[in-house]
Parts: C-alpha cells; structure tokens; sequence
C-alpha cells in the first residue's frame, strides 16, 4: 500500500519496524534509517529471521536537513515515521515540507541546550504543512499518544463533559541493574529533574520535581508510588478537552532509583551546563548516557509487567462518574514478539498505528495535529489488535 521510511533504531525504532514488517498490506515497503547503520542492519535481520520480510536500511543524520531532504526526494516514501531523538523534530519536519512527504513522531521537541520541552515550535509549523497540503501527527507514542487517544474517547463516548484528568504510568519491571533507564537516559533524566507542572482552571502550577507524592492502586501491578511530573500531553488535552478543570500526570519510582538519582544530581552528573575535560566541552548528563544501561538492551532481562492509563472524573446523563482506562504490558511477553521490553513497545506499536491512521486514510488532513484531535474509534480498535488491548473500569468517587 505505502512506502514509510523509519527515523531511529534505538528500542522504539525496532519495534516500528517490526509491527510495521507484520503488515506488508499497510507497509508495503519499509526503510529503516539510523546514523549507526549497523543497528538498523542488526533490526533488519532480526525481521528477516522472524517475518521473513526484508526490510532496507540507510545511513542518515537526522540533524541535518539536507542530507534528510535528499533522502526523501530520492525515496519518495508517503510518510516519515520519526523515532530519533526529540532534538531532531524539527529538521525533520522542515525535511518532510522540502520533500512533499507526510510526518509523524511521539515526543515532542526539545532544544538540545535547554532541559525544557513544549508544542510551541510543533505547532508554529501548522500553517506550512496545510498550505504544503501535508499530516503531521504529534505524539504517536504512549503518554505523549495513547492516554490522549484514551482522553479523546472518554470525551466522545462515556462522558457527557470531563472535569479532571489523571494520567498515570507504572512501570513495574525489574531489569535488575542497580540504576538504568527505561528509555533515552539523557531525555528521561532531563524530564524527571525538571520542575513538576500541572494544569488548574486556567493556569499552569509549578512545583518543585518530585516533591508531590501518592500511593496510588494500579490494576495488575498494585499499589506503586506515583510523584506528579510534567508531561507534553497536557499542554494539548487542557486546550482540546472540553470542560476540563485539572489536568495533573504522574509517573512510578522506587525509592532505590530516586535514591540513586538524588546522588548523581548531587554531584552534578545529570547536568546540561557543559564542562571542559582534557580540553573537550563536555555535558555531564551525556557522559552518564554513555557509562549507563542501553535500554535496548534492557530486553532479555527486564521481567515484570507495565500499567499506563488516565484516571477521569465527569459527568454523564447528569450523574458524576469516575472511571480507569488502562493498558497493561508483560515486559517478557514483548521481548518474545519484537526483542524489546515493554516500555519500548508501549510507545513503538503505537508509533505503528499512528502511521496507520495517516496511510489508511483516516487521519489525513493538511496540518499539524495533536492525537485527541483525531476520531479515536479506529485507534482504540487497532490497539486491542496489535498487542495493546485496553479496558474501562468503574472507580469509586473519592470524597
């Protein structure tokens, strides 16, 4: 049906390629491109030996416009699906106007030098890519992505209006290392040292990271401690969710990971601010990106189960109403499907869908958009599907 190329060949970028290689009706042809080659290589055998699909592979630098450009022009591929670094955003899109091709991502984007990430420069290209007559979808991950997806349902079929919003995200996996990521080290400690924000009535509040705390009562995986963080999904659900009144999002540590966070903030390891080593400018936080854990390597030993989902408090037919929607994963059974643990594959299938979305046909509209923007029924479908199945329960009201 569609040629894609493929942007990234860390643990999401594999599980892209391999749901999309499970659908050639869809994916018809498939490039997967990386600046390391041989990582896209290594993906592309692995589909071989499990598809018996073959997908290409490409050396790119996604920094760079041109060569991007280049790439697209000489490709012709309907769709760019970015999976690099978030930092990359932007050339990327600019790569997709010059070449006339649709886009999509699942992080927003983020200044290299400035531990700070928001739409606003996403959404400064709205009127390019409809005058380009182009898609671009933000946010095709899991939080960014499915809990807006999951939002934008509980709007249109069990809410009549929605007041608060809680998004939730636990993982509870063990890989069995003292201290690693569960994805990018270098974006998830940026994200987690930054200030926690929440929206209220009409105004961002701010406080200081991690100093909220609950304990809150999973399905699957229990009780776990959740601290309030900022997340991008927020920035878009608080203008697209009508009558919303607060919108908050939290996510699960252990008290052994915060504790060895403490220490490396304590000694200026998670910093930004570059420092001079043997006559190189040097940023702390990339040089502990470089001594930790790959989370791609996570895989064959993370065991454990996952459970995102958003906690929404409205009204229907007049009566209040308080519900859970959820997705949980099994951190073994998804390294048996596609060589990646689960918080990979939360955010790689989907990346997949997103793609679907765009390619069938049903998401395609000149511009840039946000995943609650979209009609969610096809989406909720393709979930239950491809390895993400949901469910609603009922909770009881607090108060």
């Amino acid at each position: 049906m569609s040629k894609v190329i493929i942007i990234g060949a860390g643990g999401v970028g594999n599980v892209v390629a391999h749901k999309c290689a499970q659908l050639p009706e869809i994916f018809s042809e498939i490039i997967l491109a990386s600046r390391t080659v041989s990582k896209c290589e290594a993906i592309a055998q692995d589909i071989e030996a499990r598809h018996g699909r073959t997908i290409r592979t490409a050396a790119i630098d996604a920094d760079n416009v041109a060569e991007t450009t280049a790439l697209l022009l000489a490709e012709k591929p309907e769709l760019l699906i970015n999976v690099a670094l978030p930092y990359q955003d932007l050339t990327l899109m600019d790569a997709c106007l010059a070449a006339g091709v649709h886009y999509m991502d699942t992080a927003n984007y983020e200044p290299l030098d400035e531990a700070k990430f928001e739409y606003k420069w996403q959404w400064a290209y709205q009127d390019r890519f409809k005058e380009a007559g182009l898609t671009a979808l933000l946010g095709s991950g899991f939080d960014p992505g499915v809990t807006n997806v999951f939002c934008a349902y509980a709007q249109k079929h069990l809410f009549d209006e929605i007041e608060t919003i809680d998004i939730l995200d636990a993982n509870a996996g063990n890989h069995g290392y003292h201290f690693a990521t569960n994805f990018n080290p270098e974006i998830n400690i940026r994200e987690i040292t930054a200030n926690g924000r929440y929206w209220e009535e009409g105004e961002w509040h701010e406080v200081a990271p991690m100093s909220v705390h609950q304990v809150y009562d999973f399905p699957v995986v229990g009780e776990q401690d959740a601290y309030l963080l900022y997340h991008e999904e927020m920035e878009s659900l608080c203008q697209n969710i009508k009558g919303l009144k607060r919108i908050r999002f939290w996510m699960t540590f252990s008290e052994k990971y915060l504790t060895h966070l403490k220490v490396l903030e304590n000694i200026g390891m998670t910093s930004i601010e570059p420092i001079e080593f043997k006559g190189q400018l040097v940023q702390p936080i990339e040089f502990l990106k470089a001594v930790l854990p790959d989370p791609a390597s996570l895989g064959p030993r993370t065991k454990g189960k996952t459970c995102i989902g958003c906690d929404i408090v409205g009204t229907k037919d007049g009566k209040k109403k308080r519900i859970f929607i959820y997705n949980s994963c099994d951190h073994e059974e998804c390294y048996k499907e596609v060589s990646s643990q689960a918080i990979s594959y939360t955010t790689g299938v989907p990346a997949m869908i997103g793609a679907q979305m765009i390619l069938r046909n049903l998401w395609k509209e000149p511009g840039v958009w946000n995943m609650e923007q979209r009609d969610p029924d096809a989406f909720m479908e393709e979930l239950n599907l491809r390895g993400l199945p949901w469910e609603v329960i009922e909770l009881p009201l607090e108060g």
